[in-house]
């Protein structure tokens, strides 16, 4: 690391000249020039292999399943919030879901109130925030930002949106059976879920819900190694993994979680398909059905729950993780200063990876686990809130004293930090298997994993939306809009998710049709309806969010310049009008880190340009 200090700096030439001058030529004109780039409407916005366009196709699916789930949630949460009050006026669009009596009232049937909880949880987990999310951010940033064409493999990654389509279009066709889609619960636990005949939801629901996600799986690994390869081989000149910004890494560990833990869940699906279909006994034991014995003997439904768990765990940072990328670099750009720790924030993504395999059993502390093992799991719980803490911290750091422009972008940024200590702070509790005993399977675990896990992951898909939506379209979305969409939803996600820690403290269980027969929960009725309203309202401040998206793409502020936040980063050095190659002429040399922000008296230092003599040099 060189520590000579230059007195001046000389002034900066323009990105485009010094792309020209030491960028390199890899042929891509002389190889890919002409028809094979000449797209008609079905190659360029349907089977589209640019991993911009297949980008925008997993963002706008996921807020097509987002909208599905969240209306979902608040169908069931006006049966929690008002359990008296008529629902038929809902069945024009649930149909024979909405029972309606001789004088007109109308109430939700209670299995098909578990499938919306089970559907809800499901589409949520799987096909927003983990397809969604990462499929978005990880295509659109990951070649732009390691100044590479497209990623390794085109084909494969047109593939992997797909089989994502065709998995959700599945999913979405369970919803029309008339036994209804599966009903039991988004972790599918047996027997539940391995005897078609235990629920109408365990029939042709539960069937249909495991092809959609082993579909899923298969787009989620051709996407992973798509990620993984493109990172490693195909970073431009210049390039090492320590100066790769902090959402490549993100992403790029990401996808080697998903690698590993995936194939997990779908061996859990292969052993659960032969117990419903051909009657073996992996998960079954002296099952009773109507008083009569099922010939099923030997199994143990306690395997399934590793087997999940093994995947379930790391699929929270499966999750979490590319809004961490996402997040700090919206902080760093937006205060004006390098991002603090680099090297202790990219260490501290590989120690929450390997940490996430070493954790699975604090979700079945009361599944009966030996109290020595369940103290491992717990000290280990426990130790992965380190390298949280230090991300955190870095990210708090990099604000302090920085000159914030206070954009939705970064206002997410900074709610997402919010969101995840507050949440975080919950798992401590639920991470002591003494304390777990009292807490399990209660409103405190919807509300810790809620704010941790769905809403911070919300709000830094948001930031990234925000922040990149130029770069995306050519154009910005509506700042006012911005601005109110994000306090609407950080006052209204609170507003829902943090009174449920005081139902979890009371007892009151999860997963309840109603509390009408419990008369200990009886005084909790006027929080249940603050919740269900605070859940309507933070749902059209969503809504807000679809229209100000779909009107900016069209009607939005157009770019001017190439790089509007003024930025290091290589995708801000492309063309306001990206073509498929990214780059039109020679691809850019990277010369320096990504964070060089406010130093030596310059705003900020492009990472093509040149370490003048004499400069002090981070990476």
């Amino acid at each position: 690391m060189a520590t000579a200090a230059a007195p001046t700096m000389a002034p900066l030439k323009r990105e485009e000249a010094l792309i020209e001058e030491f960028g390199y030529d890899d042929h891509f004109h002389d190889h890919h020039h002409g028809d094979k780039y000449q797209s008609n409407f079905v190659s360029h916005y349907i089977f589209s292999m640019d991993h911009k366009m297949i980008a925008k196709q997993f963002l706008i699916t996921g807020m097509f399943w987002a909208i599905i789930g969240a209306v979902m949630s608040l169908i069931f949460r006006m049966q929690l919030g008002f359990p008296e009050e008529s629902l038929a006026w809902l069945k024009p669009l649930l149909g024979k879901w909405i029972t309606v009596n001789s004088e007109g009232i109308g109430t939700l049937q209670q299995d098909f109130y578990y499938a919306l909880v089970t559907m809800h949880g499901t589409i949520l987990v799987f096909f927003v925030l983990t397809a969604g999310l990462s499929g978005t951010f990880s295509n659109l940033l990951i070649p732009l930002m390691i100044g590479a064409r497209d990623m390794a493999s085109p084909l494969l990654n047109m593939l992997s949106y797909w089989f994502f389509f065709v998995s959700g279009t599945i999913m979405f066709a369970s919803l029309f059976l008339s036994t209804g889609p599966f009903a039991g619960g988004w972790v599918a636990y047996p027997p539940l879920s391995a005897l078609p005949q235990a629920m109408d939801g365990s029939g042709a629901g539960m069937t249909l819900w495991t092809i959609s996600l082993v579909l899923l799986v298969v787009s989620l690994l051709l996407g992973g190694i798509n990620y993984i390869t493109t990172v490693l081989n195909l970073r431009t000149k210049g390039m090492s993994m320590w100066r790769l910004p902090l959402p490549i890494w993100a992403f790029f560990v990401t996808a080697i979680l998903g690698l590993l833990s995936f194939p997990v869940l779908t061996s859990a699906f292969f052993l659960l398909m032969l117990d419903r279909g051909i009657g073996t006994s992996f998960y079954l034991s002296d099952i009773y059905i109507g008083g009569a014995a099922l010939d099923h003997v030997g199994g143990s439904p306690i395997l399934y729950q590793h087997l999940f768990w093994f995947l379930g765990h790391p699929e929270v940072y499966i999750i979490i993780l590319p809004a961490f990328g996402i997040v700090s670099e919206v902080l760093s750009v937006n205060s004006r200063k390098p991002i603090f720790g680099y090297q202790a924030m990219v260490f501290s993504i590989l120690a929450i990876a390997f940490l996430a395999f070493i954790v699975w059993a604090h979700h079945m502390f009361m599944s009966g686990i030996n109290p020595f093992i369940a103290n491992f799991f717990v000290i280990f719980t426990l130790i992965i809130a380190v390298p949280s803490a230090v991300k955190v911290f870095n990210w708090i750091a990099t604000l302090y004293g920085g000159n914030i422009r206070f954009n939705p972008a970064s206002l997410f940024a900074i709610g997402f930090v919010s969101m995840f200590i507050s949440g975080g702070l919950t798992g401590i509790w639920l991470g002591n298997s003494a304390l777990d005993i009292q807490l399990h399977d209660t409103y405190f675990v919807v509300a810790h994993f809620h704010i941790v896990m769905g809403v911070a992951a919300f709000f830094g898909m948001y930031s990234g939306i925000y922040h990149w939506f130029p770069k995306m379209y050519g154009r910005f979305m509506n700042d006012t809009l911005g601005k109110v969409h994000f306090w609407g939803t950080m006052i209204g996600a609170y507003c829902v998710f943090w009174p449920m820690h005081y139902l979890g403290m009371a007892g009151v269980p999860r997963r309840y049709y109603s509390f009408d027969s419990f008369q200990t929960f009886g005084h909790f009725d006027g929080m249940n309806k603050f919740i269900t309203i605070a859940a309507i309202i933070t749902f059209g401040f969503q809504l807000l969010f679809v229209i100000n998206y779909f009107w900016s793409i069209w009607r939005g502020r157009k770019m001017t310049t190439k790089n509007p936040y003024n930025a290091n980063t290589l995708e801000w050095t492309t063309p306001i009008e990206v073509g498929h190659g990214n780059w039109p002429g020679k691809l850019p040399t990277v010369q320096r880190w990504a964070y060089d922000y406010s130093k030596d008296g310059i705003d900020h230092i492009s990472q093509v340009q040149p370490i003048m003599e004499g400069e002090s040099v981070d990476h």
